[in-house]
Order: structure tokens, then C-alpha cells, then sequence
């Protein structure tokens, strides 16, 4: 068991990191945040990422394509997915899902899209990691078509309301919780429902650069995030939990390793 927080979503390959990536890595190790899993939104960040995890030490990576790039996909994508897929440092297929909220590409070439990369999943027995923001039913019926009742991945950056949740949990997914939770102007469902979240399920992240906890304290001059803040998240979810914060850094951590493989 660790006492290591592990981050399970950050955008590491953000341009707002350009400057100081690797200080942003140091100053995560000695908050006792690591690992880290670097998002893939597209196949250009997903390549991006590849690299990040071959550079430093102590990360990993996803490799898909988000909704909002949905449009914007070659037609061998999927070979580029897979082909990535194939190197040890990549945990999950995705970001995939669906956005309905800003429809940035169409929702037909989403749909396509988050199948497709469902069934390379299926193919390489690769975890799923997954996007949804106002889709939640389309979203389910996909993923149910794909995997059927039972779906190896995570619910990234949940959002949703108990309704969803259970859904969710009821599917076998985990439940990543980030900042969102930390936001008492619209996180206040997500910490009244949290303590529905089962300890073997529960999975924790950043989203860095985005969703900087409110919570810290003195606030910090840029609005930033960076996987360092973990820890508030973390202990607004134990309070939200009525649970210890080492209890629930333990078991994230644990399920974060028995979901993505991570070395000790």
C-alpha cells in the first residue's frame, strides 16, 4: 500500500506547462503526488505524451482522441492509437467519449469516434478512459453496445448527478474526482453525493491545467492547476467521504494500480 497520491488525469503536454515542466513534476514528488498519467486528447498530444513518459520518470500515459477532436481525425488514426498502445508506458484508450455541452466537432463524428476506439480497447484489453458532459444516455448505450454490462475504465472527471453515479458504478467503472469537488458555486451535488462512492472504485486527479481547487489556501497566483494540489482534492473528498485522507489516498492509489498497471 502507498502513501503516495497517484494523479490520474493531467494534460501535461498543455503549452501553459512549457515553461517549467519538469519543476512541475519535482514540485509533484515532493507533495508526494506520483505517479502521474498524462492525458492524451488527440494523436498528436497522445505522441506528446508518449514522449513526456520516456523523458521523465514516474509517468504514464493515455493515448485516444477527445469529442472536441472528433472531426478532425485521419483515417489511420486508429493504427496511430494502436501503434502507440503497443509501448509499455501506455495505461488506457482515450480521452474518448462525447461532449454535447459545446459540440465543438459533430455529434455523428463523435459517436463514430468513441466507437471506434471502444472496440480497439476491446482488442488490446486496454482500460477505457473516458469524457462525458451532457451525453450521459447516448454515452451509456455505446459503451454498453461495446462491452455489454460490465466496462474496465474510468468515469474521468465525473461530474454527474446520483442518478449517473450509480449508473456508473453499476457499469464497473471507476470514478475519477477532481477539483470540480473543491467548488462550492457548482460542486456542491458532486460532495453530497460522494460518500456513494465505493473505496474500491474511487479514483482521484487534477485535470491539470484546469480545475484548480478553490480550496487552497494562501490562494495561488496563477490559476494554474498542477498535479502538487492533489491534495486538496483529496481531502475535500475523505471530508465529503466521512473518511480518513490517508485511508483514501491508500485505496486511490491501490485502485489506480490494479486499473492501469502501474509499477511499483
Amino acid at each position: 500500500m502507498s502513501d503516495y497520491l497517484t494523479d490520474i488525469g493531467v494534460n501535461l503536454t498543455s503549452s501553459r506547462f512549457d515553461k517549467d515542466r519538469q519543476q512541475v513534476i519535482e514540485n509533484a514528488r515532493r507533495e508526494n503526488v506520483g505517479p502521474l498519467l498524462v492525458t492524451g486528447t488527440n494523436v498528436k498530444e497522445s505522441e506528446a505524451a508518449l514522449a513526456l513518459c520516456k523523458q521523465y520518470e514516474q509517468l504514464y500515459c493515455t493515448a485516444g482522441v477527445h469529442p472536441h477532436d472528433a472531426d478532425n481525425v485521419n483515417c489511420d488514426y486508429i493504427e496511430q492509437l494502436r501503434a502507440f498502445a503497443s509501448h509499455h508506458y501506455v495505461k488506457a484508450i482515450g480521452e474518448c467519449g462525447l461532449d454535447f455541452n459545446r459540440n465543438f466537432s459533430t455529434v455523428e463524428n463523435q459517436q463514430q469516434v468513441f466507437a471506434e476506439q471502444l472496440q480497439l480497447a476491446d482488442e488490446l484489453k486496454m482500460p477505457v478512459f473516458l469524457h462525458q458532459r451532457d451525453a450521459f444516455n447516448h454515452w451509456k448505450d455505446i459503451l454498453q453496445q461495446q462491452f455489454g454490462s460490465q466496462i474496465y475504465g474510468v468515469s474521468h472527471c465525473f461530474t454527474g448527478n446520483l442518478s449517473e453515479l450509480k449508473c456508473c458504478l453499476d457499469m464497473g467503472l471507476f470514478i475519477g474526482i477532481t477539483g470540480w469537488i473543491c467548488d462550492e458555486r457548482r460542486g456542491q451535488e458532486l460532495y453530497d453525493i460522494a460518500k456513494y462512492i465505493p473505496l474500491d472504485r474511487i479514483l482521484i486527479e487534477t485535470d491539470a491545467p484546469y480545475l484548480t481547487p478553490r480550496n487552497i489556501r494562501p490562494r495561488p497566483k496563477s490559476s494554474r492547476n498542477e498535479p502538487k494540489f492533489l491534495p486538496y482534492v483529496a481531502s475535500t473528498l475523505a471530508q465529503a467521504m466521512n473518511i480518513e485522507q490517508k485511508q483514501l489516498i491508500i485505496h486511490s492509489s491501490d485502485n489506480a494500480k490494479q486499473l492501469f498497471g502501474f509499477a511499483d
